[in-house]
C-alpha cells in the first residue's frame, strides 16, 4: 500500500482513492474555514472514528514546492476537523503516526470552493430525529450512557439529555420539527417521561409557552426537594417506599421534584409517629403528629415551672463549669482541640445540659393529664410542643383547691324580689338583728361605681402602678385562659399570620417570636391568682420587658385588600421608624419569596436599585426563570428590600414638647375633694 502511495504522490491522478501515512498529511492554507475547531468537536470525531472508523474520507491535494516539484506530503482540502481527530488518537496512543489514511485525491477543482461546499452545502440532522436514534441506541442495542457518550464523545451527562429528549412524547416530538415548540419549551417538557402528563400540559397551554411555565405545570403535583417534608423523609428511604424523584436534566433542579406527594406525606406522618411514640413515653397521655402545627387545637397549655437543683447539683454545675472554661481556655474551637481535649469538654458541655434541664418541669398532674404535638419545622427538623390539656381533662390536671370553711356565701335576694306578705317586719328585725347580712345589689353596684372612679383618678396619678396593671391584664390573657383575671377592659388580639402568608409560622423569625414566649411562659406562676404578686416581684427593666412582650404580640401591620386602614398603617411605619427596624436580617429575596412571584419589570427594577443599572442590563434579555436565578445570586447580602418591607423614611420630625418655665405653671390633675361630688360623677 505504500507502495501504490508512493507512486501516487510520483504521478498524481486526480479522483482516486489514495492511502497516505497520517504523519505525512498537513492542514490545507486554502481551508475555508478560519475559526478553529472546538475540543469538544475532536473529542467526538475521535471517539466516532475510534469505533466505527473513517467513515468519510479526506480530500486532499499534493503538497508542491516553490518550483512545482511534490514534496511528498499532502495537503487537506477538506477534513481538517477529522485529520486533527486522528492526531488526538495518536497522541493517546491509540494509532501510530504511520496509520496510513483513506483519501480521495482531487486536484481538478479549487480547494478553497472544495472546503467551503464541504461546510455549506449540507443539511444538518434535525434534533429531534438525533433524539431518537440515541433512544434506539440504548433500547435496541442495550448501550448503556457510558457506551454511547464513549461512541459519540460526548460526556454522560449529554447522553442522558438526549436520552430524555427521546422519550418525550411523539407527538409532542413532531410538533418540535413543524417548529411548534422551541427546544427551550421541549426540555421543559421533558422533566418527566410521563407522555399523557406532558400532552395534558401541552393541550393546556395558552399564549403564554414560557419554559418555566411548562416546568411548573409539569411538576404541579410534586414536591421539590428542598420542601421540609422531604428534607425529613430523605430521598432515600422516600425510593425504599416506591417514590420517584424527577430530575430535572436542563436547569438546576436542586435535588428533584419528589412526584409522590401522598406518599410523601404518609413517610413522614409515620416518622413524625415514632417521635411521639417516644415523648409519649415520658409518661403524657397522649402525644400527636402532625405535618403542620394544629393552631385550631383550642387547649389550655400549660408550661414547666421551676424547680430547685439539689446542693449536690449546684455545686456540681459550678465544677463542672470550672472544668469546661479550664479545657477550653486558648482555644477558639472545639475543632482546634486535640481529640482527647474535645472528648471531655464535650462530655462536661452534655452535662451541664443535662443538669440545666431540671432545672424546670412539668407538674406531674399535667403530664398524666396532658399530652405534646410532633410537628415538622420549616428546615424539616421536628419541634416538639408540650403541655396541651384537653377541656375534659383540665380539672385534673389543674384541681383548684377547695373553698375553706365558712368561704361560702348565702345566696342573695335580687332588687326584683319583693318580700311575701307578713315577711316585711321580720325583714326590718332581721336587719335590726343581724347587721351583717348582705346589702342590697343597687347599693353593691353603686359604691362599686364610685371605688371603679377612684381607682381610675388613683391609677392615673401612679404610672409605676398603672404599667403593672397594664402588664398584668395582658399577660393573664395572653399567658392564661382567665380573661376575666384582669380589672382593665383592655382586650389584646393576636392576629395569626398562617392563614395570609402561606408557612411563615415555620420560617426561623417565627421559631423566634415562639421561643420568647416560652421562655416568659415557663416562668409565670402556675395559679394566676399569683400572677399579681409575680410582676410586682419583677425588677423594673423585666417588667417592662414582659410588657413589650405581651404589647408585641399584638402588632398587625398586615396590608390586606379588604381592609383598607390607612391610619394603622401609618403608625406601624412611624412605628418601624422609631425601631430602626431591617427587616433584611431576615428575609432575602429569593425565587420563592419574591422574584420568582412578580414580573420580570419588577426582577429588573429590583436589580437596578439593589445592584446597578449595568447588571440589571445584562439580566434583562434572560427568560424569566434565569432571570429570577441571576437576580437572587446579584441581591444576595446587598440588603435589597421590596417597597411593603421598607422602613420609610419620616416626612418630618414631631415638634418637641416645650419644656414649661416653671414646673408650678403645669396643670396638675385636680384632686378628689369630697366624696360627694366624685359620687355625683359617678351618677352621672
Amino acid at each position: 500500500m505504500n507502495a501504490v502511495t508512493e507512486i501516487l504522490a510520483a504521478e498524481p491522478v486526480s479522483g482516486v482513492e489514495i492511502f497516505v501515512p497520517l504523519a505525512k498529511l498537513k492542514k490545507s492554507p486554502r481551508n475555508a474555514r478560519k475559526v478553529p475547531h472546538g475540543e469538544a468537536a475532536i473529542e467526538a470525531l475521535a471517539a466516532s472514528i475510534q469505533h466505527k472508523g473513517l467513515i468519510q474520507n479526506l480530500v486532499v491535494e499534493p503538497e508542491t514546492k516553490e518550483d512545482g516539484t511534490p514534496t511528498g506530503n499532502y495537503l487537506v482540502t477538506a477534513g481538517e476537523g477529522r485529520r486533527l481527530a486522528m492526531l488526538l488518537r495518536a497522541k493517546r496512543k491509540q494509532i501510530k503516526k504511520s496509520e496510513v489514511v483513506r483519501c480521495w485525491l482531487d486536484t481538478a477543482n479549487d480547494p478553497s470552493e472544495i472546503s467551503l461546499d464541504e461546510n455549506v452545502t449540507r443539511t444538518p440532522m434535525h434534533p429531534a430525529d438525533q433524539f431518537e436514534r440515541f433512544r434506539e441506541l440504548s433500547e435496541s442495542k442495550g448501550y448503556g450512557v457510558e457506551e454511547i457518550g464513549a461512541r459519540f464523545g460526548v460526556s454522560a451527562g449529554v447522553v442522558k439529555q438526549r436520552l430524555r429528549l427521546g422519550a418525550v412524547s411523539p407527538k409532542l416530538l413532531q410538533v418540535y420539527r413543524e417548529d411548534g415548540l422551541t427546544l427551550d419549551q421541549l426540555m421543559a417538557f421533558a422533566i418527566t417521561e410521563d407522555h399523557d402528563r406532558q400532552e395534558q400540559v401541552f393541550a393546556n397551554l395558552h399564549h403564554n409557552r414560557e419554559p418555566w411555565i411548562i416546568r411548573r405545570d409539569m411538576t404541579a403535583s410534586n414536591v421539590v426537594a428542598e420542601d421540609r417534608r422531604a428534607i425529613f423523609v430523605g430521598a432515600e428511604a422516600y425510593a425504599e417506599a416506591g417514590g420517584n424523584i424527577i430530575r430535572d436534566l436542563f436547569s438546576e433542579d436542586r435535588g428533584g421534584f419528589f412526584e409522590d406527594a401522598g406518599l410523601l406525606d404518609t413517610l413522614a406522618v409515620e416518622k413524625l409517629r415514632e417521635v411521639a411514640e417516644r415523648v409519649q413515653a415520658e409518661g403524657w397521655k397522649w402525644a400527636e403528629a402532625h405535618i403542620d402545627y394544629p393552631h385550631a387545637h383550642g387547649m389550655r397549655r400549660f408550661y414547666p415551672q421551676t424547680v430547685a437543683l439539689s446542693d449536690e447539683e449546684e455545686a456540681r454545675v459550678d465544677e463542672a463549669w470550672a472544668e469546661y472554661d479550664q479545657i477550653v481556655d486558648g482555644y477558639d474551637s472545639l475543632d482546634e482541640m486535640p481529640e482527647d481535649l474535645a472528648a471531655k469538654a464535650r462530655a462536661l458541655d452534655a452535662e451541664m445540659d443535662a443538669l440545666s434541664a431540671k432545672r424546670s418541669a412539668y407538674d406531674p398532674n399535667v403530664i398524666a393529664n396532658g399530652g405534646a404535638f410532633v410537628v415538622l419545622q420549616h428546615d424539616g427538623t421536628v419541634r416538639v410542643e408540650r403541655g396541651f390539656v384537653r377541656a375534659e381533662d383540665e380539672a385534673l390536671a389543674d384541681p383548684q383547691p377547695e373553698p375553706e370553711e365558712g368561704d361560702a356565701t348565702e345566696p342573695q335576694m335580687g332588687d326584683d324580689e319583693q318580700p311575701e306578705d307578713g315577711d316585711e317586719d321580720v325583714q326590718d328585725a332581721d336587719e335590726d338583728e343581724d347587721p351583717g347580712k348582705p346589702i342590697s345589689d343597687s347599693l353593691t353596684r353603686d359604691l362599686s361605681a364610685y371605688r371603679t372612679l377612684a381607682l381610675r383618678v388613683a391609677l392615673a396619678e401612679q404610672p409605676d402602678m398603672a404599667l403593672i396593671a397594664l402588664t398584668h391584664t395582658l399577660t393573664a390573657q395572653l399567658f392564661y385562659s382567665y380573661a376575666e383575671a384582669g380589672c382593665l377592659e383592655v382586650r389584646p388580639t393576636v392576629t395569626p399570620l398562617g392563614s395570609h402568608a402561606d408557612g411563615i409560622e415555620d420560617t426561623p423569625l417565627a421559631a423566634r417570636a415562639s421561643e420568647q414566649h416560652e421562655a416568659w411562659a415557663e416562668r409565670m406562676p402556675r395559679d394566676v391568682a399569683d400572677l399579681w404578686g409575680f410582676i410586682v416581684g419583677l425588677d423594673e427593666a423585666k417588667r417592662i420587658a414582659l410588657l413589650a412582650h405581651c404589647a408585641a404580640r399584638t402588632v398587625n401591620a398586615l396590608r390586606l385588600p379588604w381592609d383598607r386602614k390607612p391610619r394603622s398603617l401609618q403608625t406601624a411605619d412611624r412605628l418601624a421608624d422609631a425601631l430602626a427596624l431591617d427587616v433584611a436580617k431576615d428575609w432575602t429575596p429569593t425565587v420563592d419569596s419574591y422574584l420568582g412571584r412578580v414580573t420580570k419589570a419588577h426582577i429588573v427594577d429590583a436589580v437596578t436599585e439593589g445592584v446597578s443599572e449595568d447588571a440589571a442590563r445584562r439580566i434583562a434579555d434572560m427568560k424569566k426563570p434565569d432571570m429570577a436565578q441571576a437576580a437572587e445570586q446579584l441581591l444576595s447580602g446587598t440588603g435589597w428590600l421590596p417597597a411593603v418591607l421598607r422602613t420609610p423614611e419620616p416626612e418630618g420630625a414631631d415638634p418637641a414638647p416645650a419644656e414649661p418655665e416653671d414646673a408650678d405653671s403645669v396643670e396638675q390633675p385636680p384632686e378628689v375633694e369630697d366624696s360627694e361630688a366624685s359620687f355625683a360623677v359617678a351618677a352621672e
